[in-house]
């Protein structure tokens, strides 16, 4: 290239400190030399999973789980179901449990809220406080079918939570003669969480109680305005994220949103250098399971060839 490429990584992009927590859990672990085994891949980013393969973690599913005995397996930071920790406990494997003081509260509020529900279904003439419980109240959650941190909110209340993906589904999904308590995913988006409470509102029985808990993680969260600023001050953007991260699906849509000049990718050797003919500024983000040290290594590919 004729002109010499500015090439900026984004200092918020990058590890949240659930994640931060439980990859310190795993190397701490395996620096006793000891197996260990992770629910699950430790982070949704290829690159940095292989490289803690490489040390030793092995990752393994939960079926896997079940044929287990005696071991150590570590849970990350998107946490588990109750089911999870009794097979570890039937099985006498020991938990090192990395779930992420956020969702882990949230869990507790959830479980709390399914007791009281559950308590009034078998004593419906008992009041909780001031405000009785519906007894056929639903516990909505905003996020994606099958996300694992979704799969252990889901299973606070026995598999009778109501998972809503969108607006539609809240549309099509929920009774609003009912009492409705909404709870989101940590890493969903604050924008869509308040058009479906905006929903629910207008749409509630003037009989019914709804309740909405803004579970949202800030740190998750302030990311949106943050990686929007950021992907508007550069002429392109490579965006750095594993394809199956959620957060990062949210972050890169932000990016793109801005920037048209954004490119998603997994690895350095998916960048093509003719994204930046005509740019002079580059600018390197990513999503809260991407590692510091996989956008340096998108610099150092991207200046080598440059």
């Amino acid at each position: 290239m004729d002109i010499k490429l500015n090439i900026e990584i984004d200092n918020g992009s990058g590890f949240c400190f659930g994640v931060t927590t439980a990859i310190r859990k795993a190397e701490e672990e395996l620096s006793k030399g000891e197996t260990l085994y992770c629910l699950g891949d430790i982070v949704h980013n290829g690159m940095e999973v292989k490289r803690l393969e490489d040390k030793g973690l092995i990752t393994i599913d939960h079926e896997q789980l079940k044929e287990l005995h005696g071991v150590k397996v570590l849970l990350r930071a998107h946490g588990e179901p109750p089911e999870t920790y009794e097979i570890a406990r039937h099985n006498g494997i020991t938990i090192i449990d990395a779930t992420c003081p956020v969702v882990l509260a949230l869990q507790r509020r959830i479980k709390k809220q399914y007791e009281k529900i559950g308590n009034q279904t078998s004593s419906p003439s008992v009041k909780l406080g001031e405000e009785p419980v519906d007894p056929e109240a639903q516990i909505v959650i905003f996020g994606k079918n099958g996300h694992a941190e979704v799969l252990g909110l889901v299973g606070q209340t026995n598999g009778h939570a109501i998972v809503i993906e969108n607006l539609d589904d809240a549309k099509s999904k929920l009774d609003f003669t009912h009492d409705i308590y909404l709870y989101s995913q940590t890493t969903k988006s604050l924008d869509e969480f308040h058009a479906i409470i905006d929903y629910i509102q207008k749409h509630i029985s003037k009989d019914a109680v709804f309740r909405s808990f803004d579970t949202i993680c800030r740190q998750v969260a302030n990311r949106m305005p943050n990686i929007a600023q950021f992907a508007s001050r550069h002429d392109v953007i490579i965006f750095v994220a594993g394809r199956k991260s959620s957060n990062g699906k949210v972050l890169f849509k932000e990016c793109l949103s801005v920037n048209p000049n954004s490119h998603q990718i997994e690895s350095a050797d998916e960048i093509d250098m003719a994204w930046f003919a005509n740019a002079h500024t580059v600018g390197i983000c990513g999503a809260t399971s991407t590692p510091k040290w996989l956008m340096e290594q998108c610099r150092d590919y991207i200046l080598k060839l440059d």
